[in-house]
């Protein structure tokens, strides 16, 4: 009796094993075993121990120490049996030279400019860190009024430039934070700023939010947060080589006709080199917006603070070495499934980007393990880790722009990660694969509740079951080592992580071992859970007998980024009819699609392996027919015409790009141009759908 009511759970459980899009039921359940399999073989132990190796010395991009990484990097993808390479480029990469700040009047100090060590631990006081500075700062020797301009974001220019406060010739010092650090320079230098500072202020960054570091985890008094101004929103890599490769001996711009290098010298500072800056400001009272939480009354200036700021750098070329590893495919080696984290950073680097790279080594392992047991992906899988993405998403972009003619042929998807913690899981990327992601979600768990993680995404782990809204894939914008593949290859892309939490530490000599070890992911199980989750986008992307894109989920984020713009201004003057109509076709022919698709998945016998490769050849092509030649304006680069970052946000994505940004300009017959063009883009992808179904049915 006992083995008959064994043997009706065993049953009952099979039958339960939920469907996978692009997976036959049967194949369904071969799928979720193997998936069971490789979770039983990652170690959070393995995790540790690969950070504690790559973070032991700062590695920023173009030292010894990236390099080191890389090697031991692709030591260990060999040891596990893949074939695994190099591949160099070389960029400009500036390190600094000369940094100097003093405020002048109407008292005299000089800024320390440097991050103390901290006595336990011992990763701070290395030597072979990298100074504070901003990468593509231009060099200069500027001495000029200071004006404090809050965020520096267009609304506070705009507020001071109501209040009658003139920044053109000033030096300005804005505060971290709600934009990205490229953007305050770039308002910077576009008002006629002649220098900016950009600080840390402790509201955001440090003691008002927990206790800094040692004792707690945020940024002490003299920490800094480093990192690249380069004008990413124009095109990302080498400022010298747009749109080709990096390559020893490929022409290069010179530095005067890169369009993503400053032309003011920008430096960031800690709060404590701010403060007496900030005491010595006059000038109205600044707005209660405006105020941070350090110790004193903030005012705007201009004067009489006065500094004299002085950099300068060495403006070489350096080298960048990406490691790849390939799993061939058995069935379809030219389809290529691609995952990607990049290994440089700043300084040590445990948590940015280590606690992601260490979780891709982890994944690459247990790969290697179920191909050691006969296993061998239909599709090939490139894992790849990159270097130089703090300066501006070097290593990756150079690597898009010299393999773009086999990523058009061949590019399935990219899959990113980053950074790496104790926190929700966030999942951003290409609209495209929203069910694909909600179907990996669902069969993976929180580490922290138990629940499945579809149950508990960003944001919503407080609220009940009931209570939370359907999950949705962001959109993507800028900031980590996609842009290349999805904005100007065409590839879908997508970026996984858990909240990483390291805010405090951010970019500075604190990020290591020692830090990441105490307040963020100390069992190193988000890692562990990360690696599951990459893995089993891996193996459904590389194994699927129809790749598992959904063009429903499109259509519902495009009609969504519609609606969004009509909102903007009173007079919103554009024509939608023609993007309305485009996307009424694609949703009903993905619909159709779908209805074939689960027809034939039902019925496998019936479809040949010759029409499921020619399904799959044409919708991996589908997201490369939203890429239009000539690019978003005044940006060639950017091709896609659903995503890019903002010219003024960053990090942040704009969606229409080139219909919103007009719009919000009031650019009223440029935003309609760019909607005949974005209909253009949907029309094609369209066909590519009407193309996939009619695959299925001959």
């Amino acid at each position: 009796m006992f083995r008959v009511f064994a043997f009706l759970l065993l049953t009952i459980g099979c039958l339960a094993q939920p469907p996978i899009r692009g997976f036959t039921p049967d194949q369904s359940k071969t799928q979720h075993e193997r998936e069971d399999k490789a979770a039983s073989i990652g170690s959070a132990e393995r995790i540790r121990i690969h950070m504690e190796r790559m973070s032991a010395v700062p590695h920023h991009a173009g030292s010894p120490g990236s390099k080191a990484v890389a090697e031991y990097a692709l030591a260990q993808l060999k040891e596990w049996g893949l074939e695994a390479r190099m591949e160099e480029f070389e960029a400009l990469l500036p390190y600094p030279t000369t940094r100097s700040l003093e405020m002048i009047a109407p008292t005299h100090f000089r800024a320390q400019l440097k991050e103390p060590a901290i006595e336990d631990d011992k990763y701070t006081s290395q030597s072979g860190q990298l100074p504070s500075f901003n990468a593509y700062s231009a060099s200069g020797d500027v001495t000029a009024q200071l004006v404090y301009v809050n965020y520096g974001l267009p609304e506070d220019y705009e507020y001071l430039k109501k209040a009658g406060i003139d920044v053109r010739g000033k030096i300005v010092i804005a505060r971290y934070g709600r934009s990205w650090r490229g953007v305050k320079a770039k308002l910077a230098q576009e008002s006629g700023a002649a220098g900016c500072l950009i600080y840390s202020d402790p509201h955001e960054d440090g003691y008002f939010q927990d206790d800094v570091y040692p004792k707690g985890p945020m940024r002490p008094t003299q920490g800094v947060q480093r990192g690249s101004v380069i004008d990413m929103a124009i095109y990302p890599g080498d400022p010298l080589t747009p749109g080709w490769a990096s390559e020893p001996g490929a022409k290069r711009l010179s530095r005067a006709d890169a369009k993503t290098i400053l032309k003011i010298p920008v430096l960031p500072i800690s709060y404590g080199d701010a403060r007496p800056l900030l005491e010595a400001l006059g000038g109205p009272l600044a707005p209660e917006a405006w105020r941070g939480s350090l110790p004193l009354t903030y005012h705007t200036g201009p004067g009489p603070a006065a500094v004299h700021l002085k950099l300068d750098f060495d403006w070489t070329d350096k080298p960048v070495h990406d490691v790849i590893a390939v799993i061939p495919g058995s069935l379809y080696p030219d389809q290529w499934v691609v995952h990607g984290n990049h290994h440089d950073a700043w300084v040590n680097g445990a948590s940015d980007p280590l606690s992601g790279t260490s979780a891709l080594l982890e994944t690459a392992r247990t790969l290697a393990m179920l191909r050691k047991d006969g296993w061998q992906p239909k599709r090939t899988i490139v894992l790849a880790l990159w270097d130089g993405e703090e300066f501006g998403l070097v290593g990756s972009t150079e690597w898009v722009e010299k393999h773009e003619d086999e990523l058009e042929r061949k590019g399935v998807a990219y899959i990113n990660s980053d950074s790496n913690g104790k926190g929700s899981f966030g999942a951003s990327g290409s609209q495209t694969l929203d069910v694909f992601v909600r179907e990996v979600l669902r069969d993976v768990n929180d580490p922290a509740s138990g629940r499945s993680l579809i149950e508990t995404p960003r944001g919503r782990g407080h609220l009940k079951p009931a209570d939370r809204p359907e999950f949705r894939l962001g959109a993507l914008g800028a900031g980590s080592d996609y842009v290349a593949f999805l904005d100007h290859a065409g590839v879908a892309s997508l970026n996984f992580g858990f909240g990483g939490g390291d805010a405090g530490v951010y970019h500075s000599i604190y990020d290591t071992f020692t830090w990441f070890t105490r307040f963020s992911d100390s069992d190193f199980v988000y890692g562990k859970t990360l690696s599951q989750i990459m893995t089993a986008s891996l193996l459904r992307l590389a194994d699927a007998p129809v790749l598992p894109f959904d063009f429903g989920g499109l259509t519902r984020a495009a009609k969504r980024y519609v609606e969004e713009i009509q909102k903007i201004g009173q007079k919103n003057e554009i024509d939608f009819r023609e993007i309305q109509g485009q996307l009424a076709r694609l949703t009903s022919l993905s619909k159709t699609y779908d209805e074939e698709l689960a027809s034939a998945m039902k019925r496998p016998a019936s479809v040949s392996q010759e029409k499921l490769a020619k399904v799959n050849e044409i919708v991996m092509q589908a997201e490369r027919a939203l890429l239009l030649p000539d690019g978003l304006p005044g940006r060639p680069w950017y091709r896609h015409q659903l995503y890019a970052p903002g010219l003024y946000t960053g990090y942040g994505a704009k969606t229409l790009p080139g219909v919103r940004e007009a719009a919000e300009a009031q650019r009223w017959d440029e935003a309609n141009q760019q909607a005949r063009r974005v209909a253009q883009a949907l029309r094609a992808i369209a066909d590519k759908v009407d193309e996939a179904t009619h695959a299925i049915k001959d």
